[in-house]
């Protein structure tokens, strides 16, 4: 599947727009020339131009705005394809409820042995990797990761 170059830098370009307006919602720092927007608006305009470079290649090249290749045509890698969207639409909502943890390990498994991962390496490697970054944002970075079934654990 390959969308064309047109489409994906209007998209990004909306994005950029996006991203824009959200940071007109910024408080301003007092006594400051700048303050926390600058740094996104950056963003917002490079990602503005490389869409708009985008925008002017896909018109250039007069092709279909989606074009499907072989692979989506096969069920078994359009799945997998879309395995990894349906992973983080289950964090986003299966996370509060679960927490991190569980959460983490169930999708690291799951998309583990979704891919041909032998149980014995996916069983310690999702753990680990679940406790790895549980410990990274939690502990070094302090980042609120949900704690759900675990609040009584943690």
């Amino acid at each position: 599947m390959r969308l064309n170059d047109a489409l994906l830098g209007a998209i990004l370009l909306g994005f950029a727009g996006w991203v824009w307006w959200l940071t007109t919602f910024f408080p301003a720092f007092p006594g400051q020339d700048y303050g926390p927007n600058l740094f996104p608006r950056i963003l917002a305009v490079g990602i503005a131009v490389c869409a708009a470079l985008l925008v002017l290649r896909g018109l250039r090249a007069r092709g279909g705005l989606l074009v499907l290749e072989g692979w989506a045509r096969q069920p078994a890698r359009l799945l997998s394809f879309l395995a990894i969207p349906g992973a983080a639409l289950f964090y986003i909502l299966a996370s509060d409820p679960l927490g991190f943890i569980p959460t983490a390990f169930l999708l690291l498994l799951a998309l583990s042995l979704w891919f041909r991962a032998r149980p014995v390496v996916a069983l310690p490697v999702a753990a680990g990797m679940t406790l790895l970054v549980h410990w990274f944002f939690a502990g070094m970075m302090r980042v609120p990761l949900p704690r759900g079934l675990m609040d009584p654990f943690l």
